[in-house]
């Protein structure tokens, strides 16, 4: 007769602490890349109906801080600034526009239609002709890190006709990626 002889080894055990441990480490490092993320690339929400056509509301943006690092706002370019607008409900609030106007040049509203240094300015992103109550003849010359911007729907955008020019240093970054909602995904070229 065959007899086997089992010794019952102990088990061995699961070291949870480690697995614990590796969860908080990747915990810890996607809040840290998060916020780093948001400190260098921040991220923004339309609010309005003021760059509509381009932009609808709750579209999701990503606007970069790079951009202007190493350069300075161009025509066209679409950006994200600190509200002008000194009341207490508008305080820390950032608005969106589009760069129409570039420092040292005049802007001017004539007939409905804007015209930098004398040369109509061919807007094609415009939602609409801009009526005469919103659109009523003036004139601004820019000093140097002025920047004039307005609403792609000029009908229903509160901009530089209403606030004056952007300095420079009141400017965060350029649009450059919308990300939401999941069929207008793309780059935002200026």
């Amino acid at each position: 007769m065959f007899r086997s002889h089992t010794v019952d080894l102990p088990r061995p055990s699961l070291k949870t602490s480690g697995y614990v441990v590796e969860i908080v480490s990747t915990v810890v490092f996607v809040i840290a890349v998060t916020v780093l993320f948001d400190l260098a690339i921040p991220r923004s929400l339309v609010d309005g109906h003021s760059m509509e056509p381009t932009f609808h509301g709750d579209d999701r943006l990503v606007v970069s801080r790079a951009h202007y690092l190493l350069g300075k706002p161009e025509r066209g370019d679409i950006v994200v600034f600190n509200s002008l607008v000194p009341s207490e409900a508008e305080r820390g609030i950032m608005l969106i526009k589009r760069v129409v106007g570039l420092p040292g040049e005049m802007v001017e509203l004539r007939d409905q239609q804007v015209y930098v240094d004398g040369e109509l300015l061919d807007e094609p992103y415009t939602k609409e002709a801009c009526r005469i109550s919103r659109c009523s003849d003036a004139s601004w010359t820019l000093e140097v890190n002025e920047y004039f911007v307005m609403g792609d729907n000029r009908n229903n955008s509160r901009d530089s006709r209403r606030f004056g020019a952007v300095p420079l240093q009141k400017i965060v970054g350029r649009v450059i990626f919308r990300y939401f909602p999941l069929g207008s995904i793309g780059i935002i070229p200026n």
